[in-house]
């Protein structure tokens, strides 16, 4: 992925999702939400995956880290940017980005905390303790070995979290990590219909491919699950096809 977006690459892109993406679209237009800024509950810290990846190297012994650290500022940018952008058409009340703490290494002492707890090693979070969104870089490096459009992902649903603790109780989905999911997909499609944002060959590729290496092994039955590779992939690709408002239940017309 890179920035900017060349406009006449969306028609074959949004065909090749349809084709790598197909579990769980959605379809139809969903009425614009009524909400308050800031109302939900604070929640545990949210990860973007449950697993612990072991971080890869590049043949010469290094990480690549500047490659992944310069995907990780356009990321950055990519997904406020959208947000700040398109707020005022989704929701009423302002809206104010969280705070990036950006990375840190959960192997070490003095690692970040949300609430009382240290962030989990190998992970990403939102905390709304603070409201900051911080990734450990062992998972970012492991992740964009397998591609850049990792970072992005892990990012926009990082994000998501954010979003969702800035509305309405009744606009948050139960199954908060796969709204997260479809979050993300909204935004990262979104971008790219926007102009901030690049998809190159290979990238819907990757997604799916993150989504996957991301998922739980067994179906969402609890808060606090991501659900599995199925049900990852049908509520991103729901949020690329329709947007942010195909994310949201109870939505008031």
């Amino acid at each position: 992925m890179a920035v900017p977006w060349h406009p006449r690459s969306w028609a074959p892109l949004a065909a090749a999702l349809t084709l790598l993406l197909v579990t769980g679209c959605a379809s139809g237009d969903v009425p614009p939400p009524t909400v308050e800024s800031s109302s939900a509950a604070p929640a545990p810290p949210s990860g973007a995956t449950p697993g612990t990846p072991t971080p890869l190297t590049s043949p010469d012994g290094t990480d690549g880290g500047t490659g992944v650290e310069q995907d990780i500022d356009a990321a950055v940018s990519v997904t406020t940017t959208y947000w700040q952008t398109h707020w005022p058409e989704l929701f009423t009340g302002g809206y104010n980005p969280p705070r990036i703490l950006g990375t840190y290494d959960g192997d070490t002492p003095g690692t970040p905390v949300c609430g009382s707890e240290p962030l989990p090693d190998d992970n990403a979070v939102y905390c709304p303790d603070g409201d900051y969104i911080a990734w450990d870089m062992d998972l970012m490096r492991w992740g964009h070995a397998r591609g850049d459009a990792w970072v992005y992902l892990v990012i926009a649903h990082e994000w998501g979290h954010a979003v969702q603790n800035r509305l309405d109780a009744g606009l948050v989905d139960l199954a908060r990590e796969l709204q997260a999911d479809c979050l993300a997909g909204a935004v990262l499609f979104g971008a790219a219909q926007d102009g901030t944002l690049t998809f190159e060959e290979g990238d819907t590729e990757e997604l799916a491919d993150a989504l996957t290496a991301l998922a739980d092994r067994t179906p969402w039955t609890d808060i606090s699950d991501h659900g599995d590779a199925s049900q990852r992939v049908g509520y991103f690709s729901r949020g690329a096809r329709s947007g942010v408002k195909s994310c949201l239940p109870n939505v008031v017309p």
